[in-house]
């Protein structure tokens, strides 16, 4: 085992205990409680299967077989959730003819950042992950099952189920996934054609065709973004089955799979006799697993909130200290869009999670010894892969080295020997920077900044022509207590324009940028934000700043004296609270605490309740 890999789960662990076992102890007493009908009087549990057929209504009654709840993220208009139209029935055959029942306790809203980015909607987008986490709750509160299936592929989408899993930690759980689409237009003429729209070179009929011919058919979009994070890290927690997450959708092996996924959640119930609840299975090395793999494979920055809320659910306090010191020894491993060119699909094909696992567990970057969903130790499982055998599901070891070195390469001989994520610290607050698409040359910035309001303001001076020049750009009251705390992305053609203009450009807010952000440095998810007085609040067009991703700095070089006289601007942001639903929200931007506390509603968990000793940075209100 890799000493730093040790250390910082042991960290983790301590930071943690009080908080943990109180957790444990309230997963104990749910489960003592009744996990499923049997706790149910009669007039509860008929309501409970008034509406199923004669067969399952007979099993039902009988208190040894498990009934299984699915809880999903199908809608029809999202490519990545459209698949999970078919998933229940499949779940449904499967536990009957395992002498068992399925039943739809509930779906949960699924938004797409895809659709929203640059719109009003996208602020409501991370608030999403929460309200996913308790429609889920909600479904499940009815107290009829035995395990839970989670269907759920996109950005907030697994997150909130993970959350509503820890909380529900008493059931087995299993987490389905819907695989992505077949690949599409090259990722690297999509980034040009979207990065001519911006220079004005070609016109939105071009852009719309190209992007039509990127996002093409069901299943999750290929780029290497938050949604395809989601599915590498259920599967490296053993969440997933082995090797199931890149499969695509509508394909024999896929329903083969979701079949097997139900026959483990009835063979992890306590009727089966082989209880394995969600809260033995996820502990803080299962988590470490998960940063681990967001980091050698370069993925999404926006788990740097996720994660960091998902593991507060489970009773386990991360900071992004955490985050920091894996990246310092675990290795870059994949170059998949926006980290190289490739997509999810030719991961998949070069060996995919087979390889990835078997090369961090050769380097000791993984624990091997956590329970997973098959019943095993992770180290025994995770190296299979699924095929079908006469139409039959067998599993066999995965290769034993990657079959494309450019798209997925090995621990020894690896792209980077970090996993390309900084913290960055100094006079203007605390954020998270990933560099592993950053090249050398603008690891390190100084240069006068341009301070804006929003995204649209920047456009507007980009289209002006104010921008071609050396700068930071500074957007700012973007932060969850502010807005909502939308994506970014609308920012990356003209950031990008400049950067191949010759232009020394980075920026710096306190939003998010998309998953599938990368050549731009940016430093991102700053805290505290602006609007709660944060540092970002004083800056001022012009005034010089160093942004050093090596050394993980952010500085503003103003005369100390002058800074500390600053008054910190203000901003009416009443225009980004009403409409398309955004009022409704408002108790949710009341709610949320910062950045590093994962950007979380919920106030804290068990860590309110003890005093938050193991999370000092946490200010969190409680429930």
């Amino acid at each position: 085992m890799h000493a730093t890999l040790t250390s910082v789960t042991q960290r983790i662990q301590q930071r943690s205990k009080a908080r943990r076992a109180l957790y444990e102890q309230r997963m104990q007493a749910q489960h003592r409680q009744g996990v499923h009908r049997g706790a149910l009087d009669c007039g509860n549990l008929a309501h409970g299967f008034a509406a199923c057929g004669a067969s399952d209504k007979q099993q039902l009654k009988l208190m040894n077989a498990a009934n299984l709840g699915i809880i999903s993220s199908y809608n029809d208009m999202l490519s990545a959730h459209q698949p999970f139209e078919r998933f229940p029935e499949l779940i449904r055959e499967a536990a009957r003819a395992l002498g068992s029942t399925a039943q739809f306790a509930g779906g949960v809203p699924a938004m797409c950042d895809g659709v929203t980015q640059g719109q009003p909607g996208m602020e409501l987008s991370l608030f999403s992950r929460d309200n996913i986490a308790r429609a889920a709750a909600i479904g499940l509160s009815h107290n009829m099952f035995d395990a839970a299936l989670y269907l759920g592929v996109c950005d907030k989408i697994v997150p909130g189920l993970f959350i509503a899993a820890a909380r529900f930690g008493h059931l087995p759980t299993v987490f389905v996934p819907a695989g992505p689409m077949p690949s599409g237009l090259p990722n690297k003429e999509k980034a040009r054609v979207r990065q001519k729209f911006a220079e004005g070179k070609l016109g939105r009929a071009e852009l719309l065709e190209a992007e039509s011919a990127s996002y093409h058919s069901p299943g999750t979009c290929t780029f290497y973004g938050t949604a395809n994070s989601n599915q590498l890290m259920m599967e490296i927690m053993g969440l997933h089955l082995p090797g199931s997450s890149f499969v695509n959708p509508d394909t024999p092996l896929r329903d083969a799979l979701t079949a097997f996924a139900t026959e483990r959640a009835v063979k992890n119930s306590e009727p089966a006799g082989s209880y394995l609840p969600f809260w033995r299975q996820i502990d803080e090395r299962a988590i470490v697993n998960a940063m681990v793999g967001l980091l050698a494979s370069g993925g999404s920055t926006n788990h740097t909130l996720h994660l960091v809320a998902m593991a507060a659910a489970a009773g386990i306090t991360l900071n992004w200290d955490d985050f920091a010191e894996l990246s310092k020894v675990v290795p870059s491993m994949m170059h998949v869009y926006p980290n190289g060119q490739a997509d999810v699909n030719h991961f998949h094909a070069a060996g995919g999670m087979s390889v990835l696992i078997r090369e961090l567990l050769g380097a000791g970057l993984l624990h091997g010894d956590i329970q997973t969903i098959m019943g095993t130790t992770f180290a025994e499982s995770y190296t299979l892969e699924p095929f079908l055998d006469d139409g039959r599901l067998v599993w066999r070891d995965g290769p034993s080295e990657s079959l494309d070195p450019e798209v997925l390469s090995s621990a020894a001989k690896p792209f980077s020997k970090s996993g390309g994520l900084v913290v960055m610290d100094g006079k203007l607050g605390r954020g998270v920077m990933k560099v592993s698409a950053v090249k050398q040359e603008f690891r390190v910035i100084e240069a006068p900044v341009r301070v804006f309001a929003d995204q649209e303001a920047l456009k507007h001076a980009f289209t002006a022509g104010e921008l071609e020049h050396d700068f930071i750009a500074v957007v700012r009251f973007q932060g969850p207590r502010a807005n909502g705390m939308p994506e970014l992305h609308k920012l990356t053609p003209y950031l990008g324009s400049l950067l191949d203009r010759g232009f020394r450009v980075a920026l710096i807010t306190d939003g998010r940028m998309s998953g599938a952000s990368g050549k731009v440095p940016a430093a991102i998810h700053m805290t505290p934000e602006a609007i709660d007085g944060g540092p970002l609040a004083k800056l001022r067009d012009g005034d010089m700043v160093r942004l050093d991703s090596i050394e993980g700095h952010l500085e503003v070089l103003v005369d100390e004296q002058e800074w500390a006289s600053r008054e910190c601007a203000t901003v009416d942001l009443s225009a980004y609270h009403h409409g398309l639903g955004r009022e409704m929200f408002a108790g949710f931007r009341q709610l949320v605490g910062g950045a590093e506390e994962g950007a979380s509603t919920f106030g804290g968990f068990e860590a309110a309740e003890i005093g938050a000793k193991e999370a000092p940075r946490v200010a969190e209100p409680s429930l």
